[in-house]
C-alpha cells in the first residue's frame, strides 16, 4: 500500500461519499475507488461498508483509519523537518481563527504577513473553538488563534495579547450615566449575548457567575454577531459587551456608548494555539511576530484581568 492509497482512505472516510472524496483529492471516483479495492484486496478486508448510506466504516476499518491517519501525518512531517532545519518559511500552512477575532484581527495583520512571507500558503478558516481543537488535533490545522486558556494537554498556547471587555450602553441603560463600570454592575438579566458556542459568550457569563449575577439559564435575545447585538441594544433591548478591538473604528454616537471598566479591566487572552507535536514552528514564529507587532499600538490597556473562555456549567 502506499501513502497515497492511505489518503484516499482516509478522504472517503471524512466525506463518506466515494465522489466528494475524490473531488477533494483531484482524482477521477473510479481510479480512487480502484485504488481502495486494492488496499482491500491487500489486507483481505472490508474498509468500508458501501450497503450504508452514507458509507461507513467497518469496525476494522474504524482501527485501519486511525493507524493511516498517524502515517499520513507521520509522512508529512519529513519535509516539515527538513523546511525547520534549512530555515525556510513556506508552502502550505493551515489555519483556524475564532469568529469573535476573525473580522478584526485578520485585517491587521494579513498584508503584512503575507508580503513579508510570499512563499508561505495560508489557507484560513473560520471556526468555532470545539472545531479547532478537533482540527488540531485530527492534523487537519497547523495552529490557530482562539481565547485562552484551554486547559488541553495536547494543545500547546502562545499568548499573542490580553483584549479587554468594553461595555456598550446606550442612554436609557441604567448604566449609561456612570463614565465607567464595575464588574459588579452586570446583570445577565439585561445582557445581549452571543449564541451559544461562542466562548466570548461564555467569557461574558462566567464574568457574571463570578460575581453571582446569573439571571436566568437561557437567554431569548441572542445573536451570531456583534453588530446585530449593538444594534439590538441601540433599540434599548439591553446592553452589550464587546471585545476591545471590536471597537476601535467606532465614530459618533456609538462612541459615546462605549464604556470602559475599572481597572482591572476584564479582559481576554488571545494566544496562536497548535498540536504540541507541530513541527512548522519557524512558521508559527512568523505568525506570532507579525501580529504582536501590529496589535501592540492598538491595545494599551496594563492591568487587566483575564476572563476563562470555558463555560463551567
Amino acid at each position: 500500500m502506499t501513502i497515497t492509497q492511505l489518503k484516499y482512505v482516509l478522504a472517503v472516510a471524512e466525506h463518506k461519499n466515494f465522489t466528494k472524496a475524490a473531488e477533494k483529492t483531484f482524482v477521477t471516483q473510479p481510479t480512487l475507488s480502484m485504488q481502495i479495492q486494492k488496499i482491500e484486496e491487500e489486507l483481505d478486508v472490508l474498509i468500508f461498508d458501501r450497503s450504508k448510506k452514507p458509507i461507513e466504516l467497518t469496525d476494522i476499518g474504524t482501527k485501519i483509519v486511525i493507524q493511516a491517519k498517524n502515517i499520513v501525518n507521520e509522512a508529512n512531517r519529513i519535509s516539515d523537518i527538513v523546511d525547520q532545519e534549512k530555515g525556510f518559511i513556506g508552502g502550505e500552512f493551515k489555519l483556524g481563527i475564532i469568529p469573535t477575532i476573525m473580522p478584526t484581527l485578520l485585517p491587521m495583520f494579513l498584508r503584512n504577513f503575507i508580503n513579508k512571507y510570499p512563499k508561505v500558503k495560508l489557507k484560513i478558516e473560520e471556526l468555532n473553538t470545539e472545531t479547532i481543537i478537533e482540527k488540531l488535533e485530527d492534523g487537519h490545522l497547523d495552529a490557530a488563534i482562539a481565547a485562552t486558556p484551554l486547559k488541553n494537554p495536547n494543545i500547546k498556547e502562545r499568548p499573542l495579547y490580553y483584549e479587554p471587555f468594553i461595555a456598550y450602553v446606550t442612554q436609557n441603560h441604567r448604566l449609561y450615566k456612570n463614565k465607567t463600570l464595575e464588574v459588579s454592575d452586570l446583570d445577565l438579566t439585561d445582557m445581549l449575548l452571543l449564541e451559544d458556542g461562542h466562548c466570548f459568550r461564555d467569557g461574558v457569563i462566567n464574568l457574571c457567575k463570578a460575581i453571582g449575577n446569573q439571571g436566568e439559564d437561557h437567554f431569548s435575545l441572542e445573536s451570531g454577531s456583534f453588530e446585530t447585538l449593538v444594534k439590538l441594544a441601540n433599540e434599548d433591548l439591553g446592553m452589550t459587551l464587546l471585545p476591545y478591538l471590536h471597537t476601535i473604528d467606532y465614530k459618533g454616537q456609538d462612541l459615546d456608548f462605549l464604556k470602559n471598566f475599572k481597572e482591572p479591566s476584564p479582559a481576554r487572552e488571545v494566544s496562536l494555539i497548535y498540536h504540541k507535536s507541530e513541527l512548522k514552528m519557524q512558521i508559527i514564529d512568523a505568525l506570532r511576530t507579525t501580529i504582536a507587532s501590529v496589535v501592540k499600538g492598538a491595545i494599551t490597556f496594563q492591568n487587566v484581568e483575564i476572563i476563562s473562555p470555558i463555560n463551567k456549567k
